[in-house]
């Protein structure tokens, strides 16, 4: 049972469950409220381990035009990023060095160029690199992992994200609204309200 649920049967009153948005938008900023407390996130953009200024955490373009992301945050994870893709220049023994980020990246971005999109996923999926292709909408539901999964599922032969999260004994499904739902709806699009 929710704590609400919980509480109500304890006390024997209702109460509103306020679950703005906005507030739980803010409770994701939580880990980064906290770098920047401890001196460890600076503003700015791509100055940063997440926001892109790392040059082991980021989105990089292949050959073909399409794009790749790798997070290999951990030194183990970092240690085979730089095998799979021959990091083995000095300069890249320096991890964590934040001044040596955008030349690295510079260079990050030119391995990544150099083979297609497909071909990065044969050298690095399937690895702890922390590598995955960056998927069109369209491509989305075909990726191997994804299509296991089930993880987009077609509905009136739209694909459409299935329910999340999952629960092992009561199995979830999207369900279709009623009939004066529908019609609720369309009048209000309609009217605008």
């Amino acid at each position: 049972m929710t704590p609400v649920v919980l509480e109500a049967k304890t006390s024997g009153k209702g109460q509103v469950v306020d679950a703005a948005m906005c507030d739980g938008a803010a409770s994701l900023m939580s880990m980064f409220f906290d770098l920047t407390a401890t001196g460890r996130w600076v503003e700015g953009r791509e100055n940063n381990l997440l926001d892109g200024g790392a040059h082991f955490y980021g989105v990089y373009q292949c050959a073909c035009g399409n794009f790749i992301s790798i997070g290999s945050i951990e030194p183990q994870f970092y240690a085979q990023l730089r095998q799979l893709a021959g990091l083995s220049e000095q300069a890249f023994d320096a991890q964590m060095d934040r001044a040596l980020w955008p030349s690295l990246k510079q260079k990050l971005a030119e391995i990544f160029k150099s083979k297609t999109r497909e071909e990065w996923c044969g050298i690095m999926e399937g690895t702890d690199v922390c590598f995955a292709p960056v998927l069109t909408i369209a491509e989305a539901p075909l990726h191997p992992h994804m299509a296991a999964r089930k993880t987009i599922v077609k509905r009136n032969g739209v694909n459409q994200p299935a329910p999340a999260p999952r629960f092992s004994r009561t199995p979830s499904s999207i369900r279709e609204p009623e009939k004066a739902d529908i019609v609720e709806l369309v009048h209000d699009w309609r009217t605008g309200r």
